[in-house]
């Protein structure tokens, strides 16, 4: 199987490894528009070898598109006028709704499986790359109805390799979900960052004084505006309504604040404390899982 991965960053990178890993990929083509992470994703060994996108394309029986959603946007379209008919295109982008609306009367859509695999950290570039980055993550398919029966098993295959459960959603369904869940949080840590750097003008201070509290909650604000600005701009009908709901909530705390309504502010907490409960059942309901997938799989 011939494998191109267009965009040699953090998640094609993270692709790359875990795919050469597995042993059933022949070989593995990165295609990058930026020179500098191209020849890195091959020093690296991330790739095979670097092809412009048109050559590689025709040597392609998956293509994997870890872009921009801006640019998955623009390139969608050319690439399934480009590919081999037989050829399985799989994005990975963070919405979905805009780049399902872009091929849906595409002659070739069911040639196309619109996924996003939900894992990542707040690097970028090859050198960010990680082994092991997708296992026991969740990645998601939508319009799966769309993709030809040979697409999706194809698709299927490679995520499972990954060491990926997937779900199924539809578009609207999993952007308004992302909105919450995902692109929320990376907006709360952009401008608590910026809240940080305006009021506290002396560096040293945030350095000495920043705990795991801080550092664990601003993390994010070290993503890639260049790849975030796209994703709020496609989602931002859903993140425009988390916003105003998030920041209601913000409001509420504020005038609880300045009333000194212990009571309230505690009430509040406590409240936001429940997503404790959610979150540790989700992980030992995974851990249940893998620990069955074991046992089973001892001969």
């Amino acid at each position: 199987m011939q494998v191109v991965i267009v965009g040699t960053g953090l998640i094609g990178g993270s692709i790359a490894k875990d795919l050469r890993a597995s042993g059933r990929i022949q070989s593995i083509i990165g295609v990058d528009s930026n020179v500098v992470h191209a020849r890195a994703a091959h020093r690296l060994k991330l790739v095979d070898t670097i092809l412009p996108l048109g050559k590689a394309l025709k040597q392609a029986d998956v293509v994997f598109l870890t872009i921009p959603v801006d640019a998955l946007l623009r390139l969608l379209p050319e690439i399934l006028n480009q590919v081999k008919t037989h050829t399985v295109v799989i994005d990975t982008g963070s919405t979905k709704a805009k780049i399902c609306e872009a091929v849906a009367t595409h002659p070739r859509r069911e040639q196309f499986v619109a996924a996003h695999p939900i894992a990542g950290t707040e690097h970028s570039g090859p050198q960010a790359a990680l082994k092991g980055l997708f296992r026991g993550k969740t990645n998601i398919i939508c319009e799966r109805e769309k993709s030809s029966s040979k697409a999706l098993s194809r698709a299927l295959q490679l995520f499972r390799l990954l060491g990926m459960k997937t779900l199924f959603m539809q578009p609207k369904e999993h952007d308004r979900h992302a909105a919450y869940v995902s692109h929320l949080s990376h907006i709360s840590s952009f401008l608590l960052g910026q809240t940080v750097l305006d009021i506290e003008k002396d560096e040293e201070n945030i350095f000495n004084m920043a705990g795991s509290g801080f550092s664990s909650t601003v993390r994010l604000a070290k993503s890639s505006p260049q790849m975030w600005a796209p994703i709020f701009e496609q989602n931002r009908e859903y993140l425009a309504q988390a916003l105003l709901e998030y920041i209601l909530h913000l409001q509420k705390f504020h005038y609880y604040l300045l009333k000194q309504d212990t009571k309230a502010l505690v009430r509040v907490m406590k409240r936001a404390n429940d997503i404790r409960r959610i979150l540790d059942g989700i992980e030992l309901k995974d851990r249940r899982k893998n620990k069955s997938a074991h046992k089973s799989s001892r001969p």
